[in-house]
């Protein structure tokens, strides 16, 4: 039976894995987002369950603090607002509940974040998509089998394919992006 220690053991070989993989499209991702925000553009985060939460805790990070006192910095997570989502999954379908946000929103110079473990979350891709014909930059955190029917400027694959793992990882990377903005803008 799996227990804790075992948890532990494999979240480790992810972490060790993934800083191997994924540290020069992690860089590169941190260095966007920082531009980003430093030219006055916004950060569109959303993702569905784990994704959504850690996408509004990304949102909490820029228009909080993270490290330390700062300005707020412009940032949106897209499944917090119940009565948009409910609305736009009623009227045209859950497939449309961030896309819809992402037309409505995004604007060139911003950033479209997208977070889907298994890379293939309709919802999500079509946001990143919509995204992308807005003229904005965008990023996907995924799972091991990457972003499967959307072309975006980053992808941040990381090399697992148990869900825990990935999300795991995907929370670490976004707060080191919150410290490297904390750097730049703090």
């Amino acid at each position: 039976m799996a227990g804790v220690a075992d948890h532990f053991a494999a979240h480790q070989q992810v972490v060790r894995m993934s800083l191997t993989e994924l540290e020069a499209s992690a860089e590169a991702v941190g260095q966007v987002l920082v531009r980003t925000l430093q030219e006055g553009g916004k950060v569109l985060a959303f993702g569905n369950g784990g994704s959504a939460t850690q996408a509004s805790h990304l949102v909490g990070e820029l228009i909080g603090r993270f490290s330390r006192p700062r300005r707020p910095l412009p940032a949106i997570a897209l499944a917090a607002d119940a009565g948009a989502v409910t609305c736009i999954a009623n009227d045209f379908g859950y497939a449309s509940v961030f896309e819809r946000q992402v037309e409505g929103l995004a604007v060139p110079g911003d950033l479209v974040m997208g977070l889907t473990t298994s890379g293939k979350s309709e919802n999500v891709i079509r946001a990143l998509a919509a995204g992308r014909g807005r003229g904005a930059r965008t990023v996907a955190l995924t799972g091991q089998a990457g972003l499967i029917g959307a072309e975006v400027d980053h992808v941040v694959r990381v090399p697992s394919t148990a869900t825990a793992n990935i999300q795991e990882v995907h929370l670490m990377l976004l707060h080191a992006w919150c410290a490297m903005v904390d750097e730049a803008l703090g």
